[in-house]
């Protein structure tokens, strides 16, 4: 694997960290009482999950069961003279309805205001808002593992975590309490084991506790979410007509949207019950808002198109109990801060919220301590920023006039391999993917924030499927985007910031 550009010198730094992680006092395993297993295991006992009286799915009082389930009775959720949204429910008459629907008339909700993005979301009190009761026992704790093993495997993978309270990592599949449907689906997709990250989030995120998961694109971390949210949705009551989605996941991008989708449906094959969609920009709302509409468990969104369809009245955000930032730290450098909040305005704020980001900067830190509480950090290998070791940089010093020619010599020498070029325009993307696919027995690729959603789509999965193809990237693809099996990463144009540029080769995994 190999990186070519005008790459800096990361010097003896550039390698791993030492043996041990550092913990620090409130770390893994700290002297604090209830320390990663505790006197109280979360789920435990009679009412643990799948047992006891009013265990999931068991019992008189069981999911959905019962005289007074979720959405029966005179006063049922959605149901009755009290219904979410009906006679006198909130934001007056029914869901959907034209005149007064949810967000419709003068005093409905988010109704009366004009202005820019969001300027429709009206601010809610949560006190006056009736909320669906939620579930958090769902867990039961795995056969406990020695620390010595425990922290043998922590150092072996670079892990440190910071808490209280923090459980055991699964390192084995078997550790997971969950449906056999769930393990039949990392069967049929031939996992062997958890990654690291995935190991660590799943304790954590079933205790239903906030997590900062610190850790590289192509780590796992989307099933790293995914898994407990499927088994939050699970355990809570079912949707009812006019609901939002339980699960709301916020991606920088179309392409990274889409890619965690894809991945969902295929780990959750054999779990056809949890209905999933996406919402992005750049592609018709029409059937974005009939998904929605229609009641989906887990959202996948881009935050603009979100917001749009959130003011377009097409679904609402009072449901969500499990929020996920994914790659938190690119959606600050797109600028997307102020649309975050509005979101999360709209969310409850007993709500589990995780983030993942691929650095930790003060701008994530003041981001985490504005949404999360009591959160466990976890960071999957170094702390610091530094380039993959096992990447070999190249550094070409050229005139600008000479690079194009330069690139040529460079692709031409290591011969056919999948290769990804990145440069700083739209314009020299679409240049260089012309001149090259002349010059080269290649397939020359191209991508950049101006080509339309479905031609976008189609360049990744070709390049995907082609060995031999070359990819020409402005920063669309740079983060956030699993490409397996990269053989070169190329900087025609090197990035402003070193973080972009360690992001960059980092692809190289």
């Amino acid at each position: 694997m190999s990186d070519y550009g005008d790459a800096p010198n990361h010097g003896d730094g550039a390698g791993p960290r030492g043996d041990a992680p550092h913990h620090g006092d409130g770390g893994y395993g700290g002297p604090r009482d209830g320390g990663y297993r505790g006197d109280r295991g979360y789920g435990g006992g009679d009412r643990g999950y799948g047992g006891g009286d009013r265990g999931y799915g068991g019992g008189d009082r069981g999911y959905g069961g019962g005289d007074r389930g979720y959405g029966g009775g005179d006063r049922g959720y959605g149901g009755g003279d009290r219904g979410y949204g009906g006679g006198g429910g909130y934001g007056g008459g029914g869901y959907g309805d034209r005149d007064r629907g949810y967000g419709g008339g003068g005093g409905g909700y988010g109704g009366g205001r004009h202005g820019g993005l969001g300027a429709n979301l009206n601010r809610i009190d949560w006190d006056a808002v009736q909320k669906v009761a939620t579930q958090w026992n769902f867990y039961k704790p795995q056969k406990p593992r020695s620390e010595e093993e425990i922290a043998a495997w922590l150092r072996e993978n670079s892990i440190t975590i910071y808490g209280d309270r923090v459980p055991q990592p699964m390192l084995e599949f078997s550790d997971l309490v969950a449906p056999d449907a769930i393990h039949q689906g990392f069967m049929d997709a031939g996992f062997q084991k958890p990654t690291p990250i995935q190991s660590v989030s799943w304790p954590i995120l079933l205790n239903s506790r906030d997590i900062v998961g610190v850790a590289k694109t192509g780590s796992g971390k989307t099933m790293a979410f995914m898994i407990p949210a499927t088994l939050h949705i699970m355990a809570q009551p079912p949707l009812q007509p006019g609901d939002g989605p339980i699960a709301l996941v916020l991606a920088p991008t179309r392409e990274l949207a889409v890619q965690i989708e894809t991945e969902t449906r295929k780990a959750l094959t054999r779990v056809p019950s949890i209905m999933t969609t996406c919402v992005y920009g750049g592609t018709p709302k029409g059937p974005q808002q009939r998904a929605l509409r229609a009641g989906v468990h887990v959202c996948i969104a881009t935050p603009g198109r979100l917001i749009d369809l959130l003011e377009m009245n097409c679904t609402n955000l009072l449901r969500v109990t499990y929020l996920v930032l994914d790659e938190a730290d690119r959606m600050l450098d797109m600028g997307f801060e102020d649309q975050i909040r509005k979101i999360c305005s709209q969310i409850r704020t007993d709500r589990q919220t995780l983030m993942f980001s691929a650095t930790w900067p003060r701008e994530i830190r003041n981001l985490a301590a504005s949404f999360q509480k009591d959160f466990v950090r976890v960071h999957i290998g170094s702390e610091d920023l530094v380039a993959n070791a096992d990447v070999q940089q190249h550094v070409f010093v050229v005139e600008g006039y000479h690079k194009e020619e330069k690139l040529e010599e460079i692709l031409r020498q290591i011969g056919p391999q999948r290769a990804l070029v990145f440069v700083k325009t739209k314009k020299s993307c679409d240049v260089l993917q012309d001149r090259l696919g002349r010059a080269l027995r290649q397939t020359v690729l191209a991508i950049h924030g101006d080509k339309l959603q479905s031609s976008r789509d189609y360049v990744l999965d070709r390049f995907r499927k082609d060995d031999r193809a070359i990819l020409v990237a402005t920063d669309v693809a740079a983060r956030g985007l699993d490409i397996k099996n990269l053989d070169v990463v190329v900087n025609y144009d090197m990035p402003l910031n070193i973080e972009d540029y360690v992001h960059r080769i980092g692809m190289l995994d």
